[in-house]
C-alpha cells in the first residue's frame, strides 16, 4: 500500500509540478503527518524532492528530473488513453484507482508521447450504451465484481422472465453490454449469464471455490451472443420491403439479423424488392416487422402473414373512431 503511495506522490509531483501537502493528503486519503514521512522516505531513496515554504509553497521535484516509462509507440500511448470508460469504472468502484493509474501514465511518459495522449484523450470520446439508453447501475454491482475478483460464491434471488428464483452460484466474470452488467457465473456445473440488475438480494459467502483454468470470458461471451441470437431468430420470414424500410430494416436490426438477409431479386420500378431474413416467433417476429409501418409486407410463412393481418386489424379498429 505504501510502495503505491509513494509512486502516486512521485508521479503527482512530475505532473503538476508544486503541490501541497494537503493536496497529497487528500488524494491519497492518508493524514498529512504521513505525506510528511512519505516525502522523507523518498528524499532518503535519492529522488529529489525539495519543499518551497510559505502560503503558496509545497513539494515539487528538482526541475529536469523525470520518471520516465519507455518502449511505447505514439500510437500505443494513445490507445492506452482509449482502454477504459470512467462510467463502468466508478460503478465497479475503481473510478478513482482509474484515475490515479492514468495520471501515472500521463506522469512517466516522455514529453511527446504525453502530448500525444492527451491530444487522444481530448478528441475522442467513448459512450457505450445505445442512443436513448444509459448505463445502469445496479445495487449489487461492486458485490458482485469483489466475488468475481476473490473467487467467492454467492447467494442470489433472482428475477427471471417468468419466476423469482433462489441460486448458489460461482461468479467467474462480468460483462458491460450496451450499458447493462451481466454476469457469467457457474451453477450446476453450467456457465449461465445473469442481468446483475435482477438480481434482488445477494450474500457474498466466506466460501472460496476454484475458478476453471480453462475459463475464457471473452470467447464465453461471444458464443453466447451467438446463442442468444439464434435463440431469438429460429424461425425465417419472406418480405417484399421497399427502398424505405430496407434501409430502416438495416439501422434498426442485430447484427445477427443483418449478415443473414438474403435478396431475392433486384428492385422494380418503384424500389420494391423481395427478400429473405430470420425472424423471432409470434409477437417477437411482427412486432420486430411492425417497426417498419407500410413499407413491408410479409409474403411468407402464411402464419406469419395471418398475424400480421389480424394486428392490423385490431389496430385499425382500434383507430377507426375519434378518442371523443
Amino acid at each position: 500500500m505504501r510502495a503505491s503511495r509513494l509512486i502516486n506522490i512521485l508521479t503527482t509531483l512530475q505532473a503538476r509540478g508544486l503541490v501541497t501537502a494537503e493536496t497529497l493528503a487528500e488524494e491519497n486519503e492518508v493524514s498529512v503527518r504521513t505525506i510528511y514521512r512519505d516525502v522523507d522516505a523518498l528524499s532518503a531513496a535519492g529522488i529529489p524532492v525539495y519543499s518551497e515554504r510559505g502560503s503558496d509553497g509545497g513539494y515539487r521535484l528538482l526541475d529536469g528530473y523525470r520518471v520516465k516509462l519507455n518502449g511505447l509507440s505514439p500510437g500505443e500511448a494513445e490507445a492506452m488513453f482509449l482502454s477504459g470508460l470512467p462510467g463502468p469504472a466508478a460503478d465497479l468502484g475503481l473510478g478513482s484507482l482509474m484515475a490515479g493509474a492514468q495520471r501515472k501514465l500521463t506522469a512517466a511518459l516522455p514529453e511527446d508521447l504525453r502530448q500525444s495522449a492527451e491530444r487522444m484523450r481530448s478528441r475522442f470520446h467513448l459512450d457505450a450504451p445505445t442512443w436513448f439508453g444509459e448505463y445502469e447501475q445496479p445495487l449489487h454491482l461492486q458485490a458482485v465484481a469483489d466475488a468475481v475478483w476473490n473467487m467467492k460464491r454467492i447467494r442470489m434471488r433472482y428475477r427471471a422472465w417468468k419466476a423469482e428464483k433462489n441460486r448458489e452460484a460461482e461468479p467467474l466474470g462480468v460483462v458491460l453490454k450496451g450499458g447493462a452488467w451481466y454476469m457469467a457465473a457457474r451453477v450446476d456445473s453450467n456457465v449461465r449469464t445473469y442481468r446483475i440488475a435482477r438480481i434482488l438480494d445477494l450474500v457474498v459467502t466466506e466460501e472460496r471455490f476454484e475458478r476453471p483454468e480453462d475459463f475464457d470470458l471473452s470467447g464465453y461471451w461471444t458464443e453466447n451472443t451467438l446463442r442468444l441470437e439464434e435463440e431469438l431468430h429460429q424461425a425465417w420470414a419472406t418480405i417484399r420491403i421497399s427502398a424505405l424500410g430496407l434501409k430502416i430494416l438495416k439501422e434498426t436490426s442485430p447484427a445477427y439479423v443483418r449478415a443473414r438477409m438474403e435478396m431475392l431479386e433486384e428492385p422494380d420500378a418503384e424500389g420494391w424488392q423481395t427478400m429473405r431474413l430470420p425472424v423471432g416467433a409470434g409477437f417477437h417476429a411482427v412486432s420486430e416487422l411492425l417497426r417498419l409501418g407500410a413499407e413491408v409486407e410479409v409474403l411468407e410463412p402464411a402464419n406469419l402473414r395471418a398475424d400480421m393481418r389480424e394486428t392490423l386489424e385490431r389496430l385499425a379498429g382500434r383507430y377507426q373512431h375519434g378518442t371523443g
